[in-house]
């Protein structure tokens, strides 16, 4: 397939790619992107087109190489990514699995002897791929992909023949998703972040991991943890949910540059820059939920 460039209409390659949506998620772009380039979509998002054409690429394409692309970002940067990605594989695709777990199982029976077997193999599989993905450092180590194989094995083969067909489909669809995007992640691991890896000596993989633990420790009171004000949590709120900094001017308003300032503030006492990194900021500290 061609790849995707700068110029590509963002709209066009998700309705023919919809697995795409969570991965723009992660860079904070969300559904209702109208008309817009890749180009103008990151060019409002203050993000790196050669970044975001890289993940989208290798995602679709299993062959493609960005051997020229690597030279145009650093691996702190692919880094964050990684990090965002792990973070909605906890907060968002394992808790997807879940709920159409239990849609299933409350509507087939939830009493029944079978769908509890099912339901604690699922419970185990969600504290063992958790753990797993919490203990990521640098994300060196693949994901395990036998717990999904086994968790979809027992739906396709150990079920009993009479429960409703559609709502089990809708099970594996999303282990399906899931599978997917690991699948892509591990090949952006081997083909963008480990090349990148390689080019640091060991003091540049050491600052890179104090800086990766440290984002992790942030929400249990790193140095950047501060209160953020009443006007702060409520300008975070509208950042999440997509909104520009003029959008914002004018809900709450109040001037641009008074935005810019506020917004200054938030990554100052959260220490986190990107608009997914902040919805899970937002999640972690109740803001939101999912």
């Amino acid at each position: 397939m061609p790849l995707l460039n700068r110029y590509s209409v963002v709209a066009d390659v998700l309705t023919e790619h919809n697995e795409l949506i969570p991965v723009l998620n992660r860079f904070g772009i969300r559904l209702g992107v109208g008309d817009k380039t890749i180009l103008e979509l990151c060019g409002e998002h203050a993000l790196n087109p050669d970044f975001i054409l890289t993940v989208l690429n290798v995602y679709l394409d299993e062959s493609y190489f960005p051997e020229a692309s690597l030279l145009l970002f650093d691996a702190e940067s692919i880094a964050d990514y990684f990090q965002h990605t792990v973070e909605s594989y906890i907060h968002e695709l394992i808790p997807n699995i879940g709920k159409h777990l239990n849609a299933f199982i409350a509507i087939s029976g939830s009493k029944n002897e079978e769908l509890g077997r099912l339901n604690n193999f699922f419970l185990k599989f969600k504290k063992k791929m958790t753990k797993h993905l919490q203990n990521q450092t640098l994300f060196d180590n693949d994901f395990p992909y036998e717990l999904l194989h086994d968790l979809k094995n027992i739906l396709i083969r150990r079920l009993s023949k009479e429960f409703n067909q559609n709502l089990i489909y809708a099970v594996i669809f999303s282990i399906h998703s899931f599978e997917k995007d690991i699948a892509a992640h591990n090949r952006l691991r081997e083909k963008v972040l480990r090349p990148k890896l390689d080019e640091l000596d060991s003091t540049g993989i050491r600052r890179l991991r104090h800086v990766l633990l440290g984002e992790h420790s942030q929400p249990r009171g790193g140095r950047h943890h501060q209160q953020l004000t009443n006007r702060e949590e409520e300008i975070l709120l509208l950042i999440v949910k997509g909104h520009l900094n003029k959008e914002i001017a004018e809900k709450l308003h109040i001037s641009h540059n008074t935005v810019l300032t506020h917004r200054k503030n938030i990554i100052s006492k959260t220490g986190i820059k990107t608009v997914s990194g902040l919805t899970f900021y937002a999640i972690r500290k109740g803001l939101i939920s999912m």
